[in-house]
């Protein structure tokens, strides 16, 4: 079913021809036509004389009556009547008949009018992505319905959509909880102590209280980060546990706002990150400062003006946030073949994303002219105070 803004583009182009055959017009086609902005001035509004008149030198309202003198005679049922406004604005009324018979199609076609793809696309949508041993709270509400809106929208349309829930399941807070966890609660571990996310999230909130209050705590979560780290089984066995109680209750929340999504967590990219410095040290992009690998991009600076570096390993040898998203680039542009990428993460990311996709295209991980990488920002969800939502604080409106 062709689209009415295209239908009537080609008729009113047809129409510019017929009305300057000896002039050079090809700037100006094909015709300028666009829904109008107010019910009083119709359905659509031609521009093209607006252009025309400064391309032939005259008047652009002698242009539009050109234009109607050739165009009353094709309404065909299609359009009701014409009015030229202002300096040359053709508008445009369609017909009651034409628009019943045109919704009644859209109606009955099972793809409601939406032409189908002259080009599919794989189209990635990263959205939702909380973090492991944390409950789902109304900050991840916007990141989840607006990721599956878009990521239906695209399936819709035709195009390979891979629904992407990269959830925050590694790094040195792992170590804390698999403690306490192996201290407190072994019986978790071994499946004879029933737990559920709720329980994880105060168990969470307890190992951080014995971290900060005992050294001796301390030194046995930063050993188990240690040896979860090196693949030490009995940290990885209660790591995948944490991970096994969280993705239920998250699952939980998906099922019932019927949302489908492939969970890929930031550990899955974790065998990558150590290629990911060699490949932006091969480029020449890796600068150490304090002992730490940094990347300074043009047109990122610090408060004080000083250049804003972009930390891909710290100085005791982690890795950062920006080094696991570069690898997922990577990954996804090479393994996925994916054609676009869409971040729907809250707005007070915008300068990670934009550090991240220009060091990903200067070391060479996607080329921005073929692959399109977005960010779709939206506002930070806020607490009754007025601030950000702290989910280490727990004071958040759980789902």
């Amino acid at each position: 079913m062709e689209n009415l803004s295209t239908e009537l583009q080609n008729q009113a182009t047809k129409i510019l021809k017929q009305c300057f055959p000896d002039e050079d017009i090809s700037s100006c086609l094909p015709a300028d036509i666009t829904p109008s902005t107010q019910d009083k001035f119709g359905h659509y509004q031609c521009n093209s004389a607006m252009k025309l008149g400064k391309i032939l030198k005259t008047n652009p309202r002698n242009v539009a009556l050109q234009i109607l003198e050739k165009w009353e005679g094709l309404k065909d049922g299609m359009i009701d009547s014409f009015e030229i406004a202002g300096p040359g604005f053709i508008n445009i009324t369609l017909t009651d008949t034409f628009l019943s018979k045109e919704l009644a199609a859209v109606i009955a076609d099972e793809r409601l009018g939406v032409p189908p793809l002259k080009e599919k696309k794989k189209i990635i949508v990263e959205f939702s992505s909380p973090n492991v041993a944390k409950e789902l709270h109304v900050g991840h509400l916007r990141s989840t319905v607006i990721g599956d809106a878009l990521a239906r929208l695209f399936e819709f349309l035709g195009h390979d959509v891979l629904r992407l829930n990269h959830i925050g399941d590694w790094g040195t807070q792992f170590g804390m909880l698999i403690t306490y966890l192996k201290e407190q609660h072994a019986g978790v571990l071994s499946n004879d102590e029933k737990a559920d996310l709720p329980s994880l999230m105060n168990w969470y909130r307890e190992s951080k209280k014995c971290f900060d209050a005992d050294p001796e705590f301390k030194k046995r979560a930063q050993l188990q980060v240690v040896e979860l780290q090196s693949g030490e089984p009995s940290a990885l066995a209660a790591w995948e546990k944490i991970c096994e109680i969280s993705r239920l209750g998250f699952q939980e929340i998906y099922d019932f706002l019927d949302i489908k999504l492939v969970e890929r967590g930031e550990s899955f990219y974790n065998p990558k990150l150590s290629q990911v410095i060699k490949d932006y040290e091969a480029k020449g992009l890796i600068e150490v400062s304090d002992g730490a690998k940094c990347v300074f991009l043009e047109g990122f600076t610090a408060k004080d003006d000083k250049p804003l570096p972009m930390i891909l390993q710290k100085s005791d040898g982690g890795y950062n946030y920006a080094t696991t998203d570069a690898a997922a680039v990577h990954h996804r542009v090479t393994e996925e073949k994916a054609d676009r990428i869409i971040y729907v993460v809250d707005a007070g990311q915008q300068l990670h994303f934009q550090m991240v996709f220009q060091g990903a295209a200067k070391a060479g991980y996607y080329d921005p002219a073929k692959v399109q990488l977005e960010h779709v920002a939206f506002g930070v969800v806020l607490g009754p105070d007025g601030k950000k939502f702290k989910t280490r604080s727990g004071e958040t409106e759980k789902l």
